[in-house]
């Protein structure tokens, strides 16, 4: 069991005790918290919130909700919904700030509250510290009766999230449409099973889909992960079918599977749908320091310059708004349009890839083989208690110093056709390791004399 405040927001595992997990207690002076930095920030008292399907999904949202109108703020509930579509109703209404309900690709018995500004983006660090130090401190005060907020459902800002992706030029809805491709989707029991079709059924997909009832009963591991897919390879080989999709539970990633049941690749996810914008418009991209390496090379054949983050959704925002970039996201099938909003979202990346597959005029897989073939290896060493890690990092660094290296968030050490990055976990006492090569063998050979060479500084 586990509860865990950030400056992003707060998860944790469902039951237990206050404090220690995601109880209803918690949920409140989390809630409260937030809202009251809304108020002392002088933002609209309006916020959305919409959750993915988990099982205490309901529970939470009243929570949130009731808590929100006791400090005199309006809410727009969106019911069921996605991630990136509660980004956008937050500017589409005029709001605040919002609250997503959602643990992400956590299982079922977590879940989280996830904050956001009056943007629709992830609050910065500077202004989840300050959430932080109300929940700590504090300093939160109710209305009165005749003050209190009101709340309204609005279920329409599915339809107009999809909208706007048909509208955006770059979605060839006549040219996906003229190939009727027939798509198997694994909406994993949640929110995507209400948004994916109705976008897929749009462009004349044929769709079939797995795991469709949005229940929040998680018919596999929910993380995107090739492992945790095969029920969805083996449908696409028995239909036939052109694609298969997979979406975590708030519908912020995107994994594709190719016609002969074999994963496009989640790293390529984002790789791909850069390759089709940049073709389009020519421009700057960004991605977070442990994603792969075949972003830089598509965005620089493309005659623009590639740029790296720290891990972090927001500090890859924050990256792609310094650089003007064109488009970025994350190596986890996380793909962020700025023209559209600067947020992760799926239903984006399906209309884009769509649109690149249908312009490429052949199958997903030949598709898939004209990108580098790099190879990933993730692994971590656990921290004893009062590590030194930061110096065990300059001590690394030293060492590499006479390779291209970074230290924004962690040691990333970049070698001619490789790189290693190792970085403290937020949520974990470890080291997370991760290299990319040209071969499994040659990731792996990184990762293990990295590893060594950390033991050694233990």
């Amino acid at each position: 069991m586990a509860l865990i405040k950030s400056i992003s927001g707060i998860r944790g595992t469902i039951g237990g005790l206050p404090g220690q997990n995601f109880t209803p207690q918690d949920i409140v002076e989390c809630t409260a918290a937030f809202g009251t930095w809304l108020l002392q920030k002088g933002n609209p008292a309006k916020v959305i919130i919409g959750r993915d399907a988990r099982i205490s999904g309901p529970m939470v949202r009243d929570l949130v909700a009731s808590t929100l109108i006791a400090l005199g703020i309006d809410v727009i509930d969106l019911g069921l919904s996605t991630t990136p579509t509660v980004e956008m109703a937050v500017t589409f209404a005029g709001a605040g700030a919002g609250i997503i309900i959602t643990a992400s690709h956590n299982p079922k018995e977590w879940n989280a509250l996830k904050f956001l500004n009056e943007k629709g983006e992830f609050i910065s660090a500077a202004d989840g510290e300050a959430v932080l130090n109300l929940i700590a401190n504090g300093g939160i005060s109710y209305q009165p009766v005749d003050q209190l907020g009101k709340i309204e459902m609005d279920n329409d800002f599915l339809n107009k999230h999809i909208q706007a992706i048909i509208d955006m030029p770059e979605v060839e809805v006549d040219l996906v449409r003229a190939r009727g491709f027939k798509v198997v989707l694994d909406p994993v029991n949640s929110s995507g099973a209400l948004t994916v079709p109705q976008l897929l059924e749009y462009l004349g997909c044929e769709v079939i889909t797995i795991n469709g009832a949005p229940n929040g009963q998680f018919a596999h591991n929910p993380e995107p992960l090739p492992e945790h897919l095969t029920a969805l390879s083996a449908t696409i080989l028995e239909h036939h079918a052109d694609l298969g999709i997979a979406v975590d539970p708030d519908v912020d990633r995107l994994a594709l599977v190719c016609e002969n049941g074999v994963a496009f690749g989640e790293e390529y996810t984002l790789v791909a749908v850069a390759d089709y914008i940049l073709q389009r418009s020519s421009g700057n991209t960004v991605s977070n320091l442990s994603s792969s390496r075949a972003l830089k090379d598509v965005t620089l054949k493309h005659g623009g310059q590639y740029f790296a983050a720290a891990v972090g959704e927001v500090n890859v925002v924050e990256k792609m708004k310094a650089v003007n970039a064109v488009i970025g996201g994350e190596g986890n099938g996380g793909i962020i349009v700025p023209q559209l909003h600067y947020g992760r979202d799926a239903l984006v990346g399906i209309a884009l890839f769509l649109s690149w597959l249908a312009k490429f005029d052949g199958s997903a897989s030949a598709l898939r083989v004209t990108y580098p073939d790099y190879q990933m290896v993730k692994d971590k060493i656990s921290l004893p208690e009062g590590l030194d890690l930061e110096g065990i990092l300059q001590k690394l660094e030293e060492k590499y110093q006479h390779e291209e290296h970074s230290m924004i968030d962690g040691l990333k050490i970049d070698f001619a056709n490789s790189w290693l990055h190792l970085r403290k976990s937020n949520t974990e006492p470890i080291i997370r390791i991760y290299a990319e090569a040209p071969s499994l063998t040659e990731a792996q050979g990184l990762v293990d004399k990295i590893k060594a060479e950390v033991v050694e500084l233990l």
